[in-house]
């Protein structure tokens, strides 16, 4: 993918990113789910691709001797074709969980998911949410 850059248009090129974008979120989504996921963010450097991984509790998506970053950058580089080294992958904590989106509705999914009542689980949310000093909550 990186190899064919130069000779893609520019739209091409914006298309491409979107769709790895795209997928790379959905992969980390689906793996990444129980450690409050929160967003990733990708930067390209000449020699790397670099992966910000934002979670709510970065300990476990670092895993135990960073096995599971090393196990997620493997993954990486397998589904999307780059070579060794090509990749790496960071974690970054979600400096205030209350005012992260994401964050708090994956905690409203397995709240729910966990049988807890629809009423209760989203005013637990909503309440978090305001004593984190938002301006209001949709």
């Amino acid at each position: 993918m990186m190899a064919n850059r130069s000779k893609m248009s520019t739209k091409r090129k914006f298309v491409a990113d979107g769709v790895f974008y795209a997928e790379l979120n959905e992969l980390l989504t689906r793996e990444l789910a129980e450690d409050g996921y929160a967003g990733v963010e990708v930067r390209t450097t000449p020699h790397r691709l670099e992966i910000i991984i934002r979670a709510t509790r970065t300990q476990n998506v670092l895993g135990e001797n960073a096995q599971r970053i090393r196990e997620l950058t493997s993954v990486v580089q397998k589904r999307f074709d780059f070579a060794d080294g090509a990749v790496e992958l960071y974690a970054e904590k979600v400096l205030n969980r209350g005012l992260c989106a994401q964050a708090q509705a994956e905690s409203l999914k397995f709240k729910l998911l966990g049988g807890l009542a629809v009423r209760r689980a989203c005013y637990g949310v909503v309440r978090f949410v305001m004593e984190a000093f938002a301006k209001g909550v949709e």
